[in-house]
Order: structure tokens, then sequence, then C-alpha cells
């Protein structure tokens, strides 16, 4: 779910808050494995996905994490938000964590507007703030008409969008995106780097992962997963 609170850490992760001053990362990940048993007993094997990953995204970073198809993306990017327990490593975060998943799970029965006050409350927003922060999303993303339409009569592409803006109503610190813009028409797609443009220049962080970056120019960094590990590019 396109969630911006920040979830507690499993118990194996070593975790600590990260003072936000410049040139301290606000999200700091060190030596992060995790692997799956596949198979059953006694041809059960271990297969391992990460092998030690690194990563880091400093205040108002815009950083790509960018890997084929069963690299890890999503195993990393769980990890980092606190669903996965990674079977080493250390993840730091400091500040409101946003995050966006690849598939949206939202509420078929409610629509946008609904789904925007739930959220509103669960991340302790007033009223005002929360209804302020929907009437921006929904201009900056262009999905005001769908307001009162019910998330099971959504086209794909409006779906995506209040994914993202559910993640986005809380004005996170960090944000964490997975292949953010799948399903977006090329107007959709400009309107998303200018809302991450406007958060790094607030000072806000983004991380988003995709199988592969179109717009590399657009990045302060690249980092790719390889073999398990993140190599700068």
């Amino acid at each position: 779910m396109g969630s911006t609170t920040r979830a507690e850490p499993p118990p194996t992760i070593a975790a600590v808050r990260v003072r936000d001053a410049t040139g301290v990362p606000v999200l700091a990940a060190s030596g992060i494995e995790k692997g799956y048993h596949r198979g059953i007993w006694p041809a059960r094997r271990r297969l391992d996905v990460l092998r030690g990953a690194d990563l880091t995204l400093s205040p108002g970073e815009v950083v790509g994490l960018v890997g084929e198809n069963g690299s890890g993306k999503s195993t990393l990017m769980k990890i980092l938000v606190g669903a996965l327990r990674p079977d080493a490593g250390t993840v730091a975060v400091s500040g409101r964590l946003g995050y966006c998943p690849q598939e949206p799970v939202v509420y078929d029965r409610l629509t946008c507007d609904e789904h925007f006050e739930l959220f509103g409350r669960a991340y302790r927003m007033s009223p005002q703030a929360e209804r302020a922060s929907r009437r921006g999303l929904y201009t900056a993303l262009g999905f005001e008409r769908y307001a009162a339409t019910r998330a099971d009569q959504l086209s794909g592409g409006t779906l995506a969008k209040l994914n993202l803006g559910l993640a986005l109503l809380a004005d996170p610190e960090v944000l964490l995106l997975d292949e953010p813009y799948s399903g977006f028409d090329w107007d959709t797609y400009l309107r998303f780097w200018q809302l991450v443009a406007q958060r790094r220049e607030s000072g806000r962080s983004v991380l988003i992962i995709s199988h592969f970056v179109a717009d590399e120019e657009r990045f302060d960094r690249i980092v790719d997963l390889r073999d398990g590990r993140t190599v700068p590019r």
C-alpha cells in the first residue's frame, strides 16, 4: 500500500536514527543479505538474492536503483521499508518514510477521496492538512475528476496516480518508489518528474527502483544491482 508511515524495522535490523544534517545520509543500508530456500527436502536448496548490498541516500538526492528482473530490487526495497526481515545487515532511516509499491494495494469499495481521508488519519494529519495535500496532489498528477470514483472502477494509470499520491500525502522526507511510472502516459510521466524535481529542491530525498532508466540526467546517481550487490554506475 502507498503508505508514508515509517515501518519499525524487524528485530534483526540494527536500526538507528540518523541526524538530518547536510552531508549525512537520511537512509543508509549496509551489508544487506537475503536468501530464500527452494524445493523440497532433501533436494531443498538456498537461493541467495542479496549478498551484501549497500545503499545510501542523502538529503535532496534523487537516486536510481537499476537491475534486471529477479535481481533483488523489490526484495531490497521491502527490507528498506521494514516489510521484510533481512538475514544480515543494518538499515538506518531519518524522518518519515514514504513507500510506493509496484503493485497498488487499495480498497476496491473506497473512492480516491476516501483513500486520502483514511490515510490522512493513519498519518495523524489534521483534516485541513490532509485536504490541502490532497488538492495539491490531484492538481499535480491531474486526476481530480476521479475524486469520487471507487478504486475498482479506475484505470491502471489512474490507480498508479492514486498509489503515488498516497505515498506523497504526508510529505515524507524519504520517498521510496518501486517502478512508479509503470502505466503512466507521457503527460503523467512528465508530471511525475516535476514532482520529483520539487522534492529535490525542498531537500526531500527520492529512491526510484526500475529495471531500466531512460532519462539518466534526471538522477543525481544511479546504482546497479548485480549478483546481489550494489555497484555505482
